[in-house]
């Protein structure tokens, strides 16, 4: 990831708005560029955010081509050079930053929001987009630099697990493709083949923009379709085939000489806009989510003092995101640890969540969501998934509303339909002789 940090002097944070007041505005701009806007007059800041259809699932044969174009993508353009676009978007007090993900390549700017210093920096970020150079000297520094990282992951036991498990529980689906990519297919990836992908999924039919800020909604009109208008209009990039759950539970090995083994345990979860995430939401925060309160943390440390760091994540994607448990623990505890890990959820998913625990967690989500929106920034990432996952724009107080409604029975129903022991894939990776002995199941 690219960053430019550049604004100085803005305050980070706005005056919250409760979730069910929020107005999210949408329409389409020039080629069919999606458009989210949510007026906040609180302080004189545009928060932009230009997201495309462009992530790790669009590398095909090349592993790491889309971080690798995300990453180039202010590194100079038809007419200027890196450190030229760097100081314009200074000029005017602006900050822009690029990522990119499994689904998609951002690119973020916050401005104050007068139209005498935010006009130009828009204007100047249309160009970017539209024609980035790629030259050749950014594209081998920024090569050298993902090599660098990849090389630093492959002495990093918890990088290198986390690899592993999403190479299995993805499989030949195009999510499995690594944002980072390879050593060996970065270091192949040619200038020709970055400037394919841009031009092919850098388009307004292929992007969303999401604005958040102190501006009316012309103004916000204006600023989209300069964006979109700089694009070409292209296509939208096709949509990702289905993710399949593994047909049975797997364990993969990976030897690491360390003190500790590093266990991941899950498979993939549900798409982004399904009705089942609410109640898996829920359960995982009781399962793992919810800190040190969580059941994994209070019977892996507090009970038993088998590990210092455990948890679970359920995450959503375009296509299916993962379910996954996580801990790293002694290696002579190893045994007892998977045990009380695939314990604790059988309980969860046969029993459900105790009353206690199922009230706390509601509680916690729902009293902690609204300070998630507090500042400029984090509504827009809010505001940029609801576009790209068409998701309804009153979808952040269903969110409130449905977790705050859900039952015990509820949950474990969703449990049961959607999290699979014997799907399971686990990843181990430390000591050969320690992780060669571990029971599969």
């Amino acid at each position: 990831m690219i960053r430019r940090l550049i604004l100085t002097g803005l305050a980070l944070w706005a005056v919250a708005a409760p979730a069910q007041e929020l107005d999210i505005q949408r329409w389409q701009a020039a080629g069919g560029a999606e458009v989210l806007f949510v007026e906040r007059p609180e302080l004189p800041i545009a928060d932009v955010r230009v997201v495309f259809d462009a992530g790790s699932a669009r590398d095909g044969e090349h592993p790491g081509l889309a971080r690798l174009v995300s990453n180039l993508l202010l590194e100079g353009s038809a007419e200027l050079s890196s450190g030229e676009i760097a100081r314009r978007f200074e000029r005017y007090g602006a900050r822009v930053s690029t990522d990119s993900g499994r689904d998609t390549a951002n690119v973020s700017l916050r401005a104050l929001s007068g139209a005498e210093r935010l006009d130009p920096v828009i204007e100047h970020l249309a160009g970017v987009l539209a024609e980035p150079a790629f030259p050749e000297d950014a594209l081998s520094r920024v090569r050298q630099q993902m090599l660098l990282g990849l090389q630093q992951a492959e002495s990093s036991p918890s990088s290198i697990a986390e690899r592993a498990f999403e190479r299995a529980i993805f499989g030949d689906h195009p999510y499995a493709s690594p944002p980072d990519g390879t050593r060996e297919a970065v270091s192949a990836i040619a200038r020709e083949q970055v400037r394919d992908f841009h031009r092919r999924f850098y388009t307004a039919a292929n992007a969303t923009i999401a604005i958040v800020g102190d501006l009316d909604r012309a103004a916000a009109e204006r600023l989209a379709d300069r964006l979109a208008g700089s694009l070409p209009a292209g296509e939208a990039a096709p949509a990702l085939p289905p993710v399949e759950l593994p047909e049975s539970a797997r364990t993969v090995r990976v030897p690491f000489d360390s003190g500790q083994t590093h266990v991941l345990m899950g498979h993939p979860s549900v798409r982004h806009g399904d009705e089942a995430y609410y109640p898996l939401y829920l359960a995982n925060h009781v399962l793992g989510g919810g800190g040190l309160v969580s059941m994994l943390a209070e019977r892996l440390r507090e009970e038993r003092g088998l590990s210092y760091s455990s948890g679970s994540a359920l995450t959503v994607g375009q296509e299916r995101g993962r379910f996954v448990m996580s801990t790293q623990v002694r290696n002579d505890a190893l045994g007892e640890a998977l045990e009380v890990m695939r314990g604790t959820l059988q309980e969860l998913r046969d029993e459900g969540p105790d009353p206690e625990r199922l009230e706390a967690s509601r509680r916690n989500i729902t009293g902690s969501f609204p300070l998630q929106l507090d500042s400029n920034r984090d509504l827009l990432g809010y505001v940029a998934s609801i576009g790209f996952h068409d998701l309804p724009e009153d979808y952040l107080r269903r969110f409130v509303e449905r977790i705050g409604s859900l039952e015990a029975d509820t949950v474990r129903a969703a449990l049961r339909e959607h999290i699979h022991p014997d799907r399971m894939i686990t990843v181990l990776v430390g000591p050969e002789d320690v992780i060669g002995v571990a029971a599969d199941e």
